[in-house]
């Protein structure tokens, strides 16, 4: 007999309907209130044709081979014939793009001393070619 007149279980499930409802009033509440926002960037672009670069830059190739030998244009230098021939480039009206491409056997400290060099002597169009050897 008790059992038939036995209290309810409490209900232990939260309510979400109206949490729900006050989210869903703030968010349409904040898009309106935000104002449309129109970005725009004005710029005065130059007319005309542009400048030709009628004079390209030369191209010096330095390569350092397996065994860290320094190759100048193809003929291989010692430290002190690259210190030269850097300082020589240094002097000209327009620098010269020096292209570096190291074997990936090659001493670091001969690859360091090239770099280094460059930029004692106020050479800075560096690029090193062929790093995609060093990517494993």
């Amino acid at each position: 007999m008790r059992a038939a007149h036995a209290d309810p279980e409490p209900m232990m499930d939260i309510n979400t309907t109206p949490l729900i409802d006050v989210m869903l009033v703030l968010l349409v509440m904040l898009i309106i209130t935000i104002p449309i926002q129109l970005h725009a960037v004005n710029l005065e672009l130059p007319v005309g044709t542009p400048p030709s670069d009628a004079i390209k830059p030369e191209k010096v190739q330095i390569d350092i081979d397996d065994k860290s030998v320094v190759y100048w244009q193809g003929l291989p230098v010692t430290a002190q014939e690259l210190d030269q021939k850097m300082q020589e480039l240094s002097t000209l009206p327009v620098q010269p793009e020096i292209h570096v491409r190291p074997n990936k056997d090659c001493q670091y400290a001969v690859f360091a001393n090239v770099l280094s060099t460059s930029k004692r002597k106020g050479l800075s169009k560096l690029a090193v070619i062929g790093s995609e050897q060093f990517v494993q």
